[in-house]
């Protein structure tokens, strides 16, 4: 699942996947913007049927956040 997140938010951002790791900070280090992360929440959504309420977007800030919730959730 990790991978297909990743690769998701590669195609989201135009980066190259190699260049995204868990850590890899949405702002500082792959240039989003807010409008950027809440089109990948969106995504993420639909793409694995777990909803973000806004305390957890805001608690997101890298790759591995979304993973982590991502896995714990997936239905």
């Amino acid at each position: 699942m990790q991978e297909r997140i990743i690769n998701s938010i590669s195609e989201q951002l135009c980066i190259d996947a190699s260049k995204i790791t868990l850590d890899s900070d949405f702002i500082s280090d792959l240039n989003a913007d807010s409008l950027d992360i809440v089109q990948m929440l969106i995504t993420m959504e639909s793409e694995y049927g777990v909803e973000f309420d806004d305390d957890e977007i805001a608690g997101i800030k890298t790759v591995g956040d979304i993973v982590k919730f991502v896995e714990s959730r997936a239905k």
